[in-house]
């Protein structure tokens, strides 16, 4: 075999390979791993409605519930100036429609960053930005599943160039269409069609120690299989549940078996290491006829069930040492959403503030159903 000098140590040409490779994985193991999320419980804040409070009271609201993480689904000043000084720890979200021009363009993400992120730290606590949402498995645009991770390069590198890569995570979140086979969980893959351009993500992601972010929804699951899916497995509820015999795991309810489908899902695409977080996850207080689970009663009961599964901190079967992560969806009701009656009636907060249920919180508004059911801090 030929030889090749390296350090004054002969070294063959597979040797040299194996070399470079340890050389590879130990520049990737020295760097800092950014943490976006701190605790258990976070917070989508979506703004589709004008009837809203201002992000001043939002912040303050937050702050009097100790819900310390929040994503929003862009880089709105006003929210970033109303969360300066206060704590909060929030991801930022390039919306889906500046993909392409983002890939593209490196000038363009580096002055999306500048503007939209640098130019607010550290007074407001910016720990991550979510490069699209759901764009992968989903619509008919194909030219932005080929855009998204040169997005996510050129935003990673202009963090990069600013020196603040050690402070901002860099992801995206996935839904469920990205996914083959979630049942039983241990069968969970990914489309054929998703995992040409869910690859080179994955592996970069893996590198920057970035997680897996998945948008899981019992509701819709049940919602569409109701004769199949427990309305009780679907809630935390009391149930049977399911036993999933190639992997000998029980589970008593649908949202770890979610989760753990995408851990088989990654291990089958080989990464075994990768953390998923739940970035979102909720049930509507209200439907359209065709949604007759989507009750006030049944949005109280996930919820609740939720917030206090999360104070548990413990994992999931699959992954018990993992301590499960999860944005809900969403803080408010927004009225002004596309789409069923459901969508418009995710919060856990009415517009005026009020709590829509009483899961433990105060909100804005003194409500006569409002208590102290859980501790506040989880």
């Amino acid at each position: 075999m030929p030889q090749q000098s390296c350090c004054g140590l002969a070294i063959d040409e597979n040797g040299m390979t194996q070399w470079l490779m340890e050389l590879i994985m130990f520049y990737f193991s020295t760097l800092s791993i950014v943490q976006a999320f701190t605790g258990t419980y976070g917070i989508n804040y979506g703004r589709i409605a004008d009837n809203i409070p201002s992000p001043d009271d939002v912040a303050k609201l937050l702050r009097a519930e100790k819900i310390k993480n929040v994503r929003i689904f862009d880089a709105d000043h006003s929210v970033l100036k109303a969360f300066s000084g206060t704590g909060l720890e929030l991801v930022v979200g390039l919306p889906n429609g500046l993909i392409k021009d983002i890939s593209s363009n490196p000038d363009h993400a580096l002055t999306w960053v500048k503007e939209n992120v640098q130019a607010f730290l550290p007074e407001t606590h910016i720990r991550g930005i979510a490069v699209g949402n759901e764009v992968l498995g989903g619509g008919d645009d194909q030219s932005q599943w080929e855009a998204l991770v040169g997005a996510v390069k050129n935003i990673y590198n202009a963090t990069k160039t600013l020196q603040i890569d050690d402070v901002v995570q860099i992801s995206t979140a996935h839904s469920q269409g990205v996914f083959n086979n979630t049942y039983p969980p241990s069968s969970g893959n990914f489309k054929e069609n998703v995992m040409q351009y869910m690859k080179p993500l994955l592996e970069l992601f893996s590198q920057l120690g970035t997680p897996f972010c998945l948008n899981a929804y019992p509701f819709i699951a049940q919602k569409s299989n109701p004769s199949e899916i427990d309305i009780n497995y679907a809630l935390f509820q009391p149930n049977k549940g399911i036993y999933d015999q190639i992997a000998g795991l029980h589970y008593d309810n649908l949202l770890d078996a979610q989760i753990d489908a995408t851990y088989a899902a990654l291990e089958d695409a080989g990464f075994k290491k990768m953390e998923v977080i739940v970035t979102e996850t909720g049930w509507p207080s209200h439907g359209d006829e065709n949604e007759p689970t989507a009750t006030v009663t049944n949005a109280r009961t996930y919820n609740y069930n939720l917030r206090k599964r999360l104070a548990k901190k413990k994992g999931t079967p699959r992954r018990p040492k993992s301590v499960l992560k999860v944005y809900v969806f969403a803080l408010f009701n927004e009225y002004m959403k596309p789409g069923p009656t459901s969508e418009r009636n995710f919060g856990l907060f009415k517009a005026d503030g009020s709590i829509s249920y009483d899961i433990g919180f105060a909100g804005l508004k003194s409500s006569s159903a409002a208590s102290s059911i859980l501790p506040s801090k989880v």
